[in-house]
Formats: C-alpha cells, structure tokens, sequence
C-alpha cells in the first residue's frame, strides 16, 4: 500500500511544479513579463511557460490514456480529444478577452490544427506505422463518419467568410455568425449522438482491439489505471493551470510577433501545436501498436473538435464583445486546405494504409511550413 502511494506521488510530482509555475505567474507575471525587450529574458518567459504548459498537457494525455481503458473506447478517445481541444477554445478565448488586437487568431489557429494534424500528425503516423507493421487497418465507416463532418465544417467556416458580401473583410456579419454558431453545434452534436450511441461500432477496430487487449495483458506493470474519479480529478487538475498560463504565454508570442517582426501565422501554429502534441504523441503510440483505428479516432477527432468547438466559442465572444474575429482564409492557404481535404480522402478511401500515403501528407505539411515564413 505504502509502495502505491510512493509511486503515485512520484508519477504526480509535475503537478507540484505546474502549480507552483502557475501560482509565480498569477503573482508576479505582470512585472516579470512587463518589459521583454531583453532576448534572454524573453526566451526563459517563453521556455518555462510552454515547457510547463507542455509538461501540464502531456499528463492531461496520460489520465485520458487511463480512462480509455477503464471506461474504453470511442470514450477514451473522445475524453482525450475533448480535454486537448478544450485547452485550445479556452487559450483563444482567453486571448480575445485579455484585449488582444489580433482578429485572426482565432482562424490561424484553426487552420494550424487543421495542417499539423491532416498532414503532419497522419503523415507522421502513417508513416511510422508503415514502418514497422508495413500495412495497418482500420473502420473505414468511422473514417468516412469524420470526414463527412470535416469537409463542410471546415469550407463553411474558413472558406465562406471569402465569398460573402455583407461585409468588406472576410469576417461575419452578426447573423451569419449566429448561423455557423448553429450549424456547428448542431453537426458536432450529431456527430458525437452517431459516435457514442448509435453507430459506436464505427470507431472500434475489433480486430486491432483483440491484439491490443492481448498486448495490455501482457504488459499490464507499462500502465496500471486506477478509479475513474481518480483519474478525472487529475486530469482536471493538470488542465486548469493551463488555461491560466495562456494568457501569460500570449505576451511573449505578442511580442515576437509584433516587435521582432515575425509572421502574423507564427501565433496560431505555436498555440496549435502546444496543445496538439499530446495528441500527437498519443497517435504515434498507438499507430507503433498497431492500433491504427485509435490513432484515427485521434486525428480525426481532433480535427473535428476544433472547428465544432471553437467557431461557436469565438463567435460567441465576438457578438458579446464587439470584437473582429476574421475567419476567411486568405491566398495560398485556401489551395492549401482544399488540396489536404482532397489528399484526406484520398487516402481515408481504403481500409489499409501504407508508407506512401505518410509521405504525401507529411510533404504538404513541409509545405505548410514553408509558406508561414515565404507566404
């Protein structure tokens, strides 16, 4: 018994540091971040908040990973999905509330969780995955499922902004955004009634499931889950922090952005790709078990999530607040959605994936990349 408590109170011991860091910066983060002009200094505020953020996100991964197999899946997924995505929505809904002036923010970030994950996140998944078990499965209805979500959530939202004309920037007049709020609850909702009740037998992979339950047997002492309550009340201790840290880490994004000239988009890929790694993470192990079908749930899911989530957050906040949220896609980043929503059906087309299809999407992600500092 005492042995347990020693191993979980070592296993928590981040949750000390991550309080601490928090409690330091409700303290005393305005003076330390009032003057970033010095590099140095700028970099340790930077580093040390998103190592703590990161640190806080990847045990949020581990106590989801822990109540995937006590309550199993598409649960564990969908806990895991909602927890990472709910860091997003309250990281940029804190940022728009603190007075930030950047009315894409919100529709950077989108798009940098839409091009890290469809390309970078399944490209790097399928790739390894390919690697080691040279072709893996998966429910190629539950795919399909996402995917018929996806499409027109994404085009409805940072696409359509482009092409009306009741207002001069690609932004959104106070109906149209009551409209898309709707909208997106409403397929969101849906999705998730098909995912948990109806259809689950879309999102489980019974083949992969039998060799991966054989796998935990066998390696029961890698993860030992303990009581549901347990694990929520962590995970919720572990994600509380981080909403309160991001606000602190947008003043060094601000300020390298505004004063150090970086690209606008370099904002929304940072907050997107801190909250999107222990996802990340958690699709690479999977797909290095063979399970495959989790990973999907992963991506996919996430995908989904942040669109359905945070439209309606931001929205909601801009038609209380006052404040421009801008939505529409501008120049290359249009091609670049619509080509990875084509090269995303292409290869959710067939129940098998192989390393050419990781390839391909990690190429367009390379070109993503490329064109955040050559637009």
């Amino acid at each position: 018994m005492t042995n347990d408590i020693t191993k979980t109170l070592r296993a928590e011991a981040p949750l000390a540091v991550v309080i601490v860091t928090t409690l330091a910066f409700l303290v005393f983060g305005k003076d330390w971040l009032s003057d970033l002009s010095h590099p140095l200094w700028l970099a340790l505020m930077f580093g040390w908040l998103f190592a703590v953020i990161l640190w806080a996100a990847l045990k949020v991964v581990h106590h989801a990973d822990c109540l995937a197999i006590k309550l199993g899946e598409p649960y564990g997924t969908l806990i895991l999905t909602l927890s990472v995505i709910s860091i997003e929505v309250l990281m940029i809904a804190a940022l728009m509330l603190s007075g930030s002036s950047n009315p894409t923010l919100a529709r950077d970030t989108m798009f940098a969780v839409v091009m890290i994950v469809l390309n970078g996140m399944v490209g790097l998944t399928l790739l390894l995955g390919a690697l080691r078990h040279h072709e893996q499965h998966y429910n190629l209805q539950g795919a399909n499922a996402y995917l018929s979500v996806i499409i027109p959530l994404a085009l409805l939202t940072l696409l359509l902004p482009d092409l009306t004309v009741s207002t001069a920037t690609p932004s959104l007049t106070g109906f149209q955004s009551a409209f898309l709020i709707v909208i997106c609850i409403a397929l969101y909702g849906t999705f998730l009634a098909i995912q948990t009740l109806r259809h689950r037998g879309y999102f489980i992979d019974d083949h992969a499931e039998a060799e991966a339950s054989e796998a935990d047997h066998s390696n029961h002492g890698a993860l030992k889950p303990r009581s549901v309550p347990f694990h929520a009340l962590l995970l919720l201790a572990y994600l509380v922090p981080v909403v309160l840290l991001a606000k602190k880490l947008a003043m060094p994004i601000d300020y390298g952005i505004e004063v150090l000239s970086l690209p606008a988009a370099l904002g929304g890929f940072i907050v997107a790709a801190l909250v999107l790694t222990p996802e990340a993470v958690g699709a690479v192990q999977a797909a290095l078990a063979n399970r495959l079908q989790r990973a999907v749930n992963i991506f996919l899911g996430s995908v989904m999530a942040t669109i359905g989530l945070t439209v309606p957050a931001v929205l909601a906040i801009s038609l209380a607040t006052g404040k421009t949220v801008e939505l529409g896609l501008q120049g290359a980043d249009i091609l670049m959605l619509v080509v990875t929503l084509l090269v995303a059906m292409v290869t959710f087309s067939a129940a098998r994936t192989n390393l050419l299809q990781g390839v391909v999407h990690l190429t367009l992600f390379l070109a993503y990349l490329m064109l955040i500092f050559a637009p």
